[in-house]
């Protein structure tokens, strides 16, 4: 066989080398030890929480060895490719604050070794392609689906392994000339590896997370190049990993079961591989079982999710640290002030076994980052949500923004500070009463209150109301009312002696607080009044 004349007879429009190649993407100068890494999602779908959790892992590594995290869009599949998936990938990542340091942008590309897009290098991919048929490592396969059923169902009732190998590699050893009469046939082929591997041999490579790896060598050709000339995944990701210069490839454990074909090509070429690091999925416990977070049924596997409900990308980033590194959570004890990237990140602590998805955890971080920023951080938060997910609230709160500044300054600053809110979305409901438009009475009064005490509670404290009175004095009146309306005006002794008193001054302090905020929870009412105004709070008090 004469593999240059097959090479040049399959690709005549291919006149670039793999040399001329090369050329344009010459090694990375970068420090000892830093790390090249990508994240290289298909324009399928929504980003999945997995995938911002596998681009933490690339972007940490990359960041603290002081490399390069690019991205790179795998768009060769058009079929299953989603209008507008590419723009709303990108900015999901700007969203959650992960940074590129190049790759595809919304308008093109932004680095030195693009295209970023692979639909954009199909000549490097023909090009490596054609220089692996001259070496005699590929060849054209002209067989239908037909063909390849039956390869199946032979291979299915002899139990023989499934695939394209052996005995079922029907082109594997056609001459130039039986090649040369399909091509005059009009017969379409896939360009497929002819492999040098025995499946009885076993392979030894290590995996940074998972550690050492036994696998079977692969037997089987693979496909390099589809039927229009568009590479397989596995084809392409191996080149453009090269190329680019990835030295660290994190993915899921789902491409375990093809890992032996992804060395194989690398061998092909004639490269060393990246190092890999594959992650275990995350999981979610359902009826005491574990399973894998389901895009289909489990809206919270959606990036987009977090952002609709409000969670500060913040919470997230740092509630995925901690399945990461469960040493995380102590050090951010530690070190409540600094920011994540601050974490002394390792891949030695990452999970073997799938981590379990834990959303009331992700809600308590999240309580506690937005009950520790400022007033004007979480102003700008909130407002920056509404104006996307809620245009009449938005209006509400931009309507007197210093009105909104006081509502959201009660509690903050302090040592404990209050921590009601867990996302964004809870907002409206936790400050709906301070907005007529959104007030309503949510619950009755205490049962053990009759009507004759509730309408007097709130007639007297109308009365002796002054808006300019501190906390102390406000409820120094409350108390008096208390008294005189035979309620202990101090609680321990209403628990002393409770046969005494028809209640204590909390029950008294509760006919209030409903009357005034709808509900039996709020923020400190003596504030919430003052804000309110007199004017607003006497008229709630009425009855």
């Amino acid at each position: 066989m004469n593999y240059n004349e097959l090479a040049n007879l399959l690709f005549p429009d291919i006149i670039t080398t793999v040399n001329e190649i090369e050329e344009k993407y010459p090694k990375r100068n970068l420090k000892e030890g830093a790390i090249v890494t990508r994240f290289a999602p298909s324009p399928t779908g929504f980003l999945h929480i997995g995938g911002l959790y596998g681009a933490l892992i690339d972007e940490r590594l990359a960041h603290l060895s002081g490399g390069i995290f690019y991205l790179r869009i795998e768009d060769t599949d058009q079929k299953r490719e989603i209008e507008g998936a590419v723009e709303l990938l990108i900015n999901n990542f700007k969203d959650f604050g992960v940074v590129f340091d190049e790759g595809a942008v919304i308008d093109g590309d932004n680095g030195n070794y693009g295209p970023y897009r692979q639909r954009q290098r199909e000549n490097i991919y023909k090009t490596f392609a054609k220089q692996l048929v001259s070496e005699g490592k590929a060849y054209p396969c002209f067989c239908s689906e037909e063909q390849l059923s039956l390869n199946h169902s032979e291979q299915e009732q002899i139990k023989a392994n499934f695939g394209y190998y052996g005995q079922w590699a029907k082109h594997r050893d056609f001459s130039l000339e039986e090649i040369k009469k399909e091509l005059n046939n009009g017969k379409s082929f896939v360009l497929r590896l002819k492999s040098n591997g025995n499946a009885k041999n076993i392979i030894k490579i290590k995996d940074l997370i998972k550690g050492e790896l036994q696998l079977y060598e692969n037997d089987q050709d693979i496909v390099l190049l589809k039927s229009d000339g568009i590479p397989t995944y596995h084809f392409a990701h191996i080149l453009d990993d090269y190329l680019m210069g990835t030295t660290h490839i994190v993915r899921g454990e789902e491409w375990l079961s093809t890992f032996h074909w992804h060395l194989q090509l690398f061998e092909a070429i004639g490269k060393e591989p990246p190092k890999y690091l594959h992650t275990a999925h995350i999981m979610k416990n359902e009826d005491g079982a574990k399973r894998k977070l389901s895009k289909r049924k489990d809206p919270e596997s959606a990036v987009s999710y977090y952002k609709e409900n409000g969670y500060p990308a913040i919470a997230v980033n740092e509630y995925l640290m901690t399945l990461l590194n469960s040493n995380f959570e102590e050090w951010k004890r530690t070190n409540p002030t600094l920011s994540y990237k601050d974490f002394p990140f390792s891949i030695k602590k990452i999970s073997v076994s799938g981590s379990l998805f834990d959303l009331l955890k992700l809600r308590d971080i999240s309580k506690n980052i937005i009950a520790n920023m400022t007033t004007s951080q979480i102003v700008t938060e909130i407002l920056n949500w509404a104006k996307e997910f809620d245009a009449e609230f938005y209006k509400l709160l931009n309507r007197d923004i210093n009105y909104t500044n006081s509502i959201f300054a009660i509690g903050r600053g302090v040592k404990k500070p209050r921590k009601d809110i867990a996302c964004f979305s809870e907002v409206k409901n936790y400050c709906s009463f301070f907005f007529d438009e959104l007030f309503q009475v949510e619950c009755d009064y205490p049962e053990n209150i009759s009507k004759q005490d509730v309408t007097a509670i709130l007639q007297g404290f109308s009365k002796v109301y002054d808006i300019n009175d501190d906390n102390s004095l406000w409820f120094s009146k409350v108390k008096e009312i208390a008294s005189s309306l035979g309620f202990a005006s101090e609680t321990k002794d209403y628990r002393e002696n409770p046969s005494a008193f028809k209640g204590s001054v909390a029950d008294v302090s509760m006919v209030i607080r409903i009357a005034i905020t709808g509900r039996q929870n709020s923020p400190d009412l003596h504030t919430v009044m003052q804000i309110l105004g007199k004017e607003r709070a006497i008229f709630r008090m009425r009855i």
